[in-house]
């Protein structure tokens, strides 16, 4: 379409707007939970609580372990989906994309995607309940380490984990590339 003046204002597009910091999406899938922190800075350097064990919102007393996922700059890690276990994740270093598909038939919110972008400058915390396929793109120009805090021990005789081909796949409707407006 080309546009000729001013007065073809109404035939463009608006843009996406972030009506919860950090995240992209027409609501937020059903059981997610994502929770923007504070950063408290003073001359010495700043701190970020981003979880507590006994905040019931995040289901935070469910967490058994905690691992730390290192990826290059413009690495995806994905598709993973879970059918027991429960996800937080919080990224400690860097910027990440965190991409949500909710894969559970029964939900409210069945098929839709969500983009959340997290990390040193947008300290968030993201729950993921089981059935809702995740993943996430490095999005800076720095190795990035997010911290996963899942609901259940890994157990390799018994890995509650499938994968999907984060870029061919016939599941999931979704392009990684950066959306330029």
């Amino acid at each position: 379409m080309k546009i000729e003046s001013i007065t073809d204002f109404e035939n463009l597009d608006s843009p996406r707007v972030q009506r919860i910091p950090g995240f992209y999406g027409e609501k937020l899938i059903d059981g997610v939970v994502i929770r923007k922190l504070p950063m408290f800075s003073d001359e010495r350097g700043f701190l970020c609580e981003f979880i507590r064990l006994n905040d019931e919102e995040l289901k935070a007393s469910n967490i058994k372990q905690m691992i730390a996922s290192y990826s290059y700059p413009g690495m995806i890690k994905g598709w993973h989906l879970h059918s027991k276990q429960e996800d937080h994740l919080f990224c400690v270093k860097g910027m990440v994309k965190v991409v949500l598909y909710d894969f559970r038939k029964d939900s409210q919110t069945y098929g839709m995607i969500n983009e959340i972008f997290m990390g040193d400058k947008s300290p968030i915390i993201v729950y993921i309940p089981p059935g809702i396929f995740h993943g996430t793109k490095n999005i800076g120009i720095d190795m990035s380490i997010v911290i996963g805090m899942p609901s259940l021990f890994y157990d390799i005789d018994d890995v509650d984990e499938r994968r999907v081909n984060p870029i061919d796949n016939d599941i999931i409707p979704y392009e990684w590339d950066c959306k330029m407006e």
